[in-house]
């Protein structure tokens, strides 16, 4: 056994513990001596890279159990390789402290980078104090773009982590969804060399999938949300003054973008003679604004909110008469109804 452990690189405890839990032939028996050959040597290293992987002793147990019975490993080995393997065709590259700092303002930032460090941005390179291991180049590239167009550092890592967090939602999400659609069958019995074989076309197919989905999304929210952002700037920035000649306030956070259409400034006692009314500069919500010129045309759309303003008020007034009427007649109309009805 101390053999063994010698060639294997395991501890005698661990050796004993693995046969104890049936993971581990029994040694041939030679007379007074227990002899270990090359099937234990690879089957300890088959543990020892099953470990490695992220499977559990009991797991193992049943896969090689498995594996002796003559169903084979190729397929799971396959299956967990393939979902091992890199999910971006990204590249790892390297960095030196000097062309990080050119890059970051040319000037040493040892918080920076024990931030980039902690994030995972930047991974030191055992034996290279001044070089970097760099996961993503491209996300240091875009951290690098940022700080050039004016964003702190500070506020760069705060957006990642940030970012992070709500990626991690969508991938686990993701995994929930095909888990339950996809895999599922393959996960309520240890799976066959032919099933873990099928599993692993399986996540091959699907592997580019998450990244496809949100890389379409986020162009298409990103279309949406920057261009509505762009216009309600353009809006800010363009509107006309109000009748005081002030600029016309932007619209609080969280709230519609505005416009500003000119409105009759009396909407109810509109003067008799014929002629152009006084007019009121008025923020309406856009999208109401683009309906209605939608429906009537840019040309009626200010007469067209104008009428629809008058004829509410108008209604309101009927309604607050009628309801006077009533109270003074005791509240109730005939058989004890509201007048109004």
């Amino acid at each position: 056994m101390e053999d063994l452990a010698h060639h294997s690189g395991a501890t005698v405890r661990t050796i004993r513990a693995y046969q104890d839990r049936g993971l581990l032939p029994r040694p041939e028996r030679r007379g007074r001596a227990n002899v270990y050959g090359d099937p234990h040597l690879a089957r300890l290293r088959q543990i020892a890279d099953l470990l490695d992987r992220g499977y559990t002793l009991a797991s193992i147990k049943e896969l090689l159990e498995a594996w002796d019975a003559g169903r084979g490993l190729g397929g799971v080995l396959g299956l967990v390789a393939e979902v091992d393997g890199p999910w971006t065709d990204e590249e790892a590259g390297r960095i030196s402290r000097a062309e990080l700092n050119a890059r970051f303002g040319g000037r040493p930032d040892d918080a920076a980078v024990a931030e980039a460090l902690e994030l995972g941005v930047l991974e030191p390179l055992p034996g290279h104090d001044d070089e970097f291991l760099v996961p993503s180049p491209q996300e240091l590239a875009v951290a690098a773009e940022l700080y050039a167009a004016g964003v702190p550092l500070l506020a760069i890592s705060g957006h990642l982590r940030e970012l992070r967090t709500q990626v991690e939602h969508i991938a686990g999400r993701f995994l929930d969804f095909t888990t339950e659609h996809v895999f599922q069958p393959y996960l309520d019995h240890p799976p066959t060399d032919a099933e873990a074989t099928e599993a692993a076309a399986l996540v091959r197919r699907l592997r580019p999938l998450a990244q496809q989905t949100v890389d379409a999304e986020l162009a298409r929210a990103m279309r949406t949300l920057a261009t509505r952002h762009l216009r309600r700037h353009l809006d800010e920035a363009t509107a006309p003054p109000d009748a005081a000649g002030r600029p016309t306030p932007p619209a609080a956070p969280g709230a519609l973008p505005v416009e500003a259409v000119p409105l009759p400034a009396e909407a109810v006692s509109l003067p008799a003679e014929p002629g152009p009314l006084p007019t009121e500069l008025v923020s309406l919500p856009v999208e109401a604004v683009r309906a209605v010129r939608s429906l009537v045309g840019p040309a009626d759309t200010a007469a067209f909110i104008a009428a629809a303003a008058i004829r509410e008020v108008n209604a309101r007034t009927m309604d607050a008469l009628v309801a006077g009427r009533g109270e003074a007649a005791g509240g109730t109309g005939p058989g004890g109804a509201d007048s109004r009805s």
